[in-house]
């Protein structure tokens, strides 16, 4: 089929323009920066002119012309192919290309004000990539403000309100079990015996355990980077990044076992339909479910320490003398943490409804770029009960406003509220509940791979976690999961 063809052709491109985007964020050198964005210029026109000209057009048409319905895979990657046409043509080649390279450029300038602490360098980056998201939204339309249509493109078929409604109805509780499992954690949380936990030693156990796991490294690898995240370079081509603290092991293990998971989805997508609907994410919402799922309700759990706290204590003698039930402790603790991927479970989500909404008042325009800084704070102080110590505390934390990521935060939190619903699915299973409580976890993967990876985007989000789990995605098991765990 020509537009299958087409759209196999328009993957290539991109999966070139991951790889030197990877480059970008793990091995570029400084002074490489600028004609690096040219480059992702290029090749983002050049993709964007490919799905929105008159061949892929003719094409597509053609394609649901002939199509019966009855080849259900077929037909759903139609469907979505159609979706992304109609939002894809709305944007002029000159505004991709635009972004691409505005984007590169302020990934730059973000790390080295994120080093510096200074917002104010960062500032005019942000506001370029602020007015371009505008733009976008004011060309795809929205039912009711900006946010709609940034969000749409991460998190497909869901809105601003039904967000802010879920937010609203989960921070009363959010913010309770918050309090509690800070309070139980007072004074009582053990401290990590002191390092140094040598980087090489800390490669050696997270590789170990990410293949133990699923991720198949002939398919990937680990590499060093300022903010971590993984991506995927083709088909068999999937990269995970982390970032080391010689004082806390578990720093860059949680980093790894979180990008893993996006990896192992990454791995089981249909690797045949690479570049169709079919072999893609659904959603930013189920990719998150996958990484929290591995991070927090796998990683965290008792059953997987009393398998691997020996070989870590192996890898890091000073851990010889802290029994596990000490170092569950410190992995369960509880505390108000000025950065979200260093917090706990039961913060965690404070992070998220913070961000939603000084997000939402930059592209509604009740909030200047100038005044987050200052927005940022007064939010955080309401939260969490203190102020940052400096902005790389604070609003230059993240990576993903340089990334032009607007809209894309509250999928962390829906990400947490489907990996909760997940996990409790797949433990119905007795075969999974079995091998999960001796910490082998093939038989959860390869649940996951039946139920989520298996489909790629072919469902919409709620529908797969309705088939996958047997019911609409609900709250319920994630607060169950915090109350039992925290408090």
């Amino acid at each position: 089929m020509r537009i299958f063809e087409l759209a196999r052709e328009q993957a290539v491109i991109a999966s070139v323009e991951a790889v030197i985007g990877w480059d970008q964020e793990t091995y570029l050198p400084p002074a490489a920066a600028t004609y690096r964005a040219a480059q992702l210029s290029w090749l983002s026109a050049k993709a964007h002119e490919l799905a929105t000209s008159s061949q892929w057009q003719c094409a597509l048409e053609a394609a649901e012309a002939a199509d019966t319905g009855a080849e259900v895979t077929r037909h759903a990657n139609l469907r979505e192919m159609r979706r992304a046409f109609d939002r894809a043509t709305k944007l002029p080649v000159a505004l991709v290309a635009r972004e691409a390279t505005a984007c590169s450029l302020a990934k730059h300038a973000w790390a080295e004000a994120r080093e510096r602490a200074d917002f104010a360098s960062f500032a005019p980056h942000l506001s370029g990539l602020l007015d371009i998201a505008r733009e976008k939204a004011e060309r795809w339309g929205y039912p009711d403000e900006p946010y709609d249509a940034l969000l749409d493109g991460y998190e497909r078929r869901t809105s601003t309100a039904a967000v802010a409604a879920l937010f609203d109805s989960l921070r009363p509780e959010l913010r309770r079990i918050a309090a509690c499992a800070v309070e139980v954690s007072a004074g009582h949380a053990p401290t990590l015996p002191p390092g140094p936990y040598p980087i090489g030693a800390q490669r050696r156990l997270n590789a170990q355990i990410a293949a133990d796991l699923g991720f198949d490294f002939q398919a990937g690898r680990i590499d060093t980077t300022t903010h971590p995240f993984c991506t995927t370079l083709g088909p068999r081509d999937v990269r995970l990044t982390t970032r080391y603290d010689e004082a806390d092991f578990t720093s860059s293990l949680f980093g790894v076992l979180h990008e893993a998971g996006h990896g192992m989805y990454e791995q089981g997508l249909p690797q045949a339909d690479f570049g169709l609907p079919s072999g893609s994410a659904v959603s930013l919402g189920i990719h998150e479910s996958q990484s929290r799922l591995w991070e927090n309700h796998v990683g965290r759990s008792r059953a997987f320490w009393l398998r691997w706290y020996p070989a870590a204590q192996q890898c890091f003698p000073q851990l010889a003398g802290f029994p596990l039930e000490n170092f569950l402790r410190f992995l369960w603790r509880a505390a108000f943490s000025p950065v979200r991927v260093e917090a706990d479970e039961a913060t965690y989500d404070l992070h998220i409804l913070l961000r939603f909404g000084i997000e939402r008042q930059l592209l509604n325009g009740s909030l200047a770029v100038a005044d987050i800084p200052a927005a940022w704070n007064d939010a955080f102080r309401d939260l969490f009960g203190f102020t940052p110590a400096d902005d790389r505390q604070g609003c230059l934390q993240d990576i993903h406003w340089a990334m032009g990521g607007l809209g894309y935060f509250p999928t962390y939190s829906l990400g947490n509220i489907n990996a909760a619903q997940l996990h409790a699915a797949a433990c119905r299973d007795p075969l999974v509940a079995a091998a999960t409580a001796q910490a082998d976890y093939g038989p959860l993967l390869a649940w996951l791979r039946r139920s989520v990876h298996a489909h790629g985007a072919t469902l919409d989000p709620a529908d797969l976690i309705a088939q996958a789990t047997g019911s609409p995605p609900s709250p319920t098991d994630y607060l169950a999961h915090l109350q039992a765990r925290y408090v």
